[in-house]
């Protein structure tokens, strides 16, 4: 129990006087039993987020799927809620086994979508994982030139020898792998030169505002130099406005990402499509 601010005794257990702190920790609580509960009914799903180019921003390069959760009311969480939360945990490796299984299922009705997926360095070795993949790939052959697989910075970075080896023979079958929010953990150059990474996602903090922001503009500068030595296309998280987008195609980035050209949906434009052309028939 605790006093709440007008001096009166609040339901609050001992051991939690901070209302505050309290009532965060309780919201935390209650998203991963809303994510536990998803993951063991299946109850996720894929929003997608275009990744265009820059120089022809009419044509997208490929899509981003990003795990969505969808609780008891209806109401969807994005991953970001709870990401960091389980990100080391059991229920952590089957959202990924999860991600890449409707990744693949959507590759497979669509095949001339390329579209990345995200995964946990954490997730290497997980024989769940692996089947999914494997499984994926035999049902379309197409489909492994097709799978960009996104691994953020920092989660590389817990285990660089075991990302480069995994990564090897998963690109000899044509899936390419990116490195995801670069520039915002401690990458190690030595490793970045063994990695072999397709592609480079400059980390959102670097990109907002950039028009304007001369320190942005030379941080984002030396990291696009950094992709094109190692001949790796960047692509600029966090793209929101038309002057951000001039800047950086101006500098050479390949690729743009972010509300100004689309926000995530679970409604992707192909499922528009079809459905406008069924009432159409």
């Amino acid at each position: 129990m605790g006093r709440n601010r007008k001096g009166k005794w609040a339901d609050i257990p001992t051991g939690h006087e901070d209302p505050v702190s309290y009532a965060v920790q309780s919201r935390n609580k209650s998203v991963l039993q809303t994510v536990d509960d998803a993951v063991r009914h299946k109850q996720v799903m894929l929003a997608f987020q275009p990744v265009v180019q820059a120089k022809r921003p009419e044509f997208a390069a490929f899509y981003e799927g990003l795990l969505r959760v969808r609780d008891e009311s209806g109401r969807i969480i994005p991953a970001g809620e709870f990401i960091h939360q389980i990100e080391t945990t059991e229920t952590g490796r089957i959202m990924d086994c999860l991600a890449l299984e409707q990744g693949l299922a959507v590759l497979a009705e669509h095949p001339r979508l390329r579209l990345s997926i995200n995964m946990s360095a954490r997730s290497i070795g997980y024989d769940r994982w692996m089947r999914t993949l494997k499984r994926g790939l035999h049902r379309d052959a197409t489909a492994a030139e097709r799978l960009i697989l996104e691994i953020t910075e920092s989660s590389a970075m817990n285990a660089p020898e075991l990302v480069v080896n995994f990564m090897e023979p998963l690109q000899s079958k044509g899936i390419s792998f990116a490195l995801d929010d670069f520039g915002a953990g401690f990458t190690s150059f030595r490793y970045l030169k063994d990695f072999f990474f397709d592609v480079l996602k400059i980390d959102g903090q670097f990109i907002r505002g950039i028009h304007c922001d001369p320190d942005n503009q030379v941080l984002t500068r030396a990291l696009v130099s950094i992709a094109q030595q190692f001949d790796m296309f960047t692509v600029a998280e966090f793209v929101e406005s038309a002057e951000n987008a001039a800047y950086l195609t101006a500098i050479g980035v390949d690729c743009l990402q972010g509300y100004y050209y689309g926000a995530p949906t679970v409604h992707p434009i192909w499922e528009r499509h079809v459905e406008t052309t069924a009432r159409a028939g």
